[in-house]
């Protein structure tokens, strides 16, 4: 005898496809939500890595700039301490100088002249003073010409000036300092050695 199923078994069947459908997408989406949370967490250390390195950088970079102040501020004293050694050796070399350029001044001055004062500008001196005669003052641009301490003499103003024949004349010479030869070498301006006698013209 024929057995016949009175059940809805096409609801039954629609209904278990549907949960099978629902069970598919939730577990769809919850891979996806996994997925996505995955990659959000990876970013998200990438970008705290990124972050770290960051602020150690900018620390890093923080020090380095402190020390480049240091460095700069120990360049600015040494700069400073140079230039002071600098004008203590110019002022020792300075002193010297001047003790052997009075020294040659009071040598070359020829009798019969007097120098009333001396004015130093730069590298150049002004001698102003006194003589019996315009011939003292030539005698004297010689004499300093042939010095080792001064160079090129030139003659500003030569005026005839009341009847003391002591100090006839007031002059004013300008004259150019220069550096002494070293030991062994000429003198600039020095008279050359005269040739032997009978050499041929």
């Amino acid at each position: 005898m024929a057995r016949i199923n009175l059940l809805p078994w096409r609801e039954d069947r629609r209904k278990l496809r549907q949960n099978e459908f629902y069970a598919i997408l939730g577990a769809a989406t919850l891979a996806g939500l996994l997925v996505f949370g995955a990659i959000w967490y990876q970013h998200k250390l990438w970008i705290d890595g990124q972050i770290a390195r960051n602020s150690y950088l900018r620390t890093e970079i923080s020090a380095l700039d402190e020390k480049i102040k240091e460095i700069e501020a120990l360049e600015k004293t040494r700069s400073q301490l140079l230039a002071r050694k600098a004008v203590i050796e110019q002022l020792q070399a300075s002193r010297s100088k001047m003790v052997h350029l009075f020294d040659d001044l009071v040598r070359t001055i020829p009798e019969g002249v007097k120098l009333v004062s001396i004015k130093q500008e730069g590298e150049q001196l002004t001698l102003n003073g006194v003589a019996e005669s315009n011939a003292r003052v030539s005698t004297y641009m010689r004499n300093l010409e042939a010095s080792e301490w001064v160079s090129n003499p030139q003659l500003a103003i030569v005026e005839a000036r009341g009847g003391d024949a002591r100090s006839r004349y007031a002059f004013t010479l300008r004259v150019d300092l220069r550096k002494p030869p070293a030991e062994g070498e000429t003198a600039p301006g020095a008279p050359a050695s005269e040739p032997a006698q009978g050499a041929s013209p």
